[in-house]
């Protein structure tokens, strides 16, 4: 390459950082071919046979009386005989391929089949048709898979969320859904997605973790495990903070596997997720508006509702609005022992979240006020943290002691060692710490006969 030719290329890669940086149309189109796929040379083929094999089947695809097994019956054999009628030459390999993709369409989700069923992976993120990304480790890398266009993006989005009666289309663009294993599906579609429409799934571990999981993945350590464990069992009033992604729905799964069998819980949530293996079990979930703008029916809604239904536990995917007060009603009146999560930076920054959320409910209290009742209700506040080396952690169990003054008063009683440091590969080395000092909920747990091993409060480097 000449001198001169150097030049003019250096300049067009300048010319290309420029407008990428001004964000402007021509960068965004020179992103997207740059993510773009090979193009697959029998995608023709791959539509021509999906058509046929639509046709062919029809209603069949949607009969309610057809099992799964029989429809992945008929569909293979119909595919078969589709793909021996292509007179397009193709090898063996090539075959096989193409029909697994058409087969994934048909009864799955397309491309994202293989990702849905790796069980190393944590979250599936789709930018855009040609632009998918996965989380393996904590690490976000991107996939050679694709879509073959915006419409069939569209296509694998309504699928999801048909099956749970939701619906997303341009007079309702986003949506939360769930997949039947119960991962978390967010999609958000045009005018309100620029760049075509995204979906994100978040997976959850066909097996659900236990805590000996969370002690192995160094989220917890056997000692502040045991602590938990008996402020499930003494009916703590417990609320898991955390950023997005930080691990706290698994962390709630974990706590309530401790509530004991013979109770009676109700769970409450914007999209089921929680698993809880007891046998008493009452799970509702909220209900956005239909088409008409009616029939919605709130998280509060269904936390009043569950005070009637005489629960020994009520159990709540997240506060995020003025359910907020409802549940610190609950807590206050009967219902120890009651588990949620919050997004907050911190356990401080979390009691102020929740004042926050009461004050959405639009009563006008006095600042004062809410905050002796979130004083009194909560009793624990774990913070959930999400590192730099992708791991989550518990960072902190913060005791709230009460009301001094106007605030409220919060006490560690195990904090994270950052000082630790991170070894060669960049994984963090700190975990959880005694502070050394002793919770004063302890006299309540002995209270609902439960005690804790004080030596926990000593030195938990012996329990590692």
């Amino acid at each position: 390459m000449t001198l001169s030719e150097r030049i003019a290329q250096a300049q067009n890669g300048l010319a290309d950082a420029r407008s990428a940086a001004n964000g402007s149309p021509a960068a965004t189109a020179a992103r997207r071919t740059r993510h773009r796929a090979p193009t697959d040379p029998f995608a023709d083929v791959k539509r021509v046979v999906h058509a046929q094999l639509v046709e062919s089947l029809g209603p069949k695809l949607y009969d309610i009386n057809m099992t799964q097994e029989e429809l992945e019956l008929l569909v293979r054999g119909a595919l078969h005989t589709a793909m021996s009628a292509s007179e397009r030459p193709m090898s063996g390999a090539d075959r096989t391929r193409l029909s697994q993709e058409i087969a994934d369409d048909i009864l799955g989700y397309g491309p994202l089949e293989p990702f849905l069923h790796d069980p190393a992976l944590t979250e599936v993120m789709v930018n855009s048709a040609h632009d998918i990304f996965v989380e393996r480790d904590g690490r976000l890398s991107r996939v050679s898979a694709t879509f073959t266009d915006e419409a069939h993006l569209r296509r694998t989005i309504d699928k999801i969320v048909a099956k749970i009666g939701r619906r997303v289309d341009e007079t309702s663009p986003m949506v939360d859904a769930r997949l039947p294993d119960g991962s978390r599906v967010n999609a958000i579609i045009p005018p309100l997605a620029l760049d075509g429409s995204k979906l994100t799934i978040r997976k959850f571990s066909a097996v659900p973790f236990t805590v000996e999981d969370l002690i192995s993945f160094d989220t917890l350590t056997p000692g502040s495990a045991a602590l938990l464990e008996a402020c499930v069992r003494g009916r703590l009033n417990i609320l898991v903070s955390g950023g997005t992604g930080a691990g706290k729905t698994t962390t709630l799964n974990v706590l309530s596997s401790f509530i004991p069998s013979d109770e009676r819980i109700v769970t409450i949530e914007d999209a089921a997720e929680l698993r809880l293996h007891q046998e008493h079990v009452l799970r509702l979930e909220s209900r956005p508006a239909n088409i008409e703008g009616k029939g919605a029916v709130q998280i509060r809604d269904l936390v009043r509702n569950a005070l009637r239904m005489r629960p020994d536990r009520i159990v709540v995917g997240e506060i995020r609005d003025a359910a907020a007060l409802d549940m610190l009603q609950a807590m206050n009146t009967g219902h120890d022992g009651s588990i949620s999560t919050v997004h907050a930076n911190s356990p401080r920054d979390a009691m102020a979240r929740v004042e926050t959320m009461v004050m959405m409910a639009g009563m006008e209290l006095p600042v004062r006020a809410i905050r002796e009742q979130a004083s009194s209700a909560i009793d624990l506040v774990l913070q959930q943290t999400r590192l730099k080396d992708g791991t989550r952690r518990i960072t902190a169990i913060t005791e709230v002691v009460g009301m001094e003054g106007d605030m409220i008063t919060l006490q560690d009683v195990f904090l994270f060692d950052y000082g630790a440091g991170f070894d060669e590969h960049g994984r963090a080395l700190g975990h959880l710490q005694s502070t050394g000092l002793r919770p004063k909920f302890l006299d309540r747990l002995q209270d609902h006969n439960v005690s804790v091993d004080p030596t926990i409060f000593l030195n938990e480097r012996a329990y590692r």
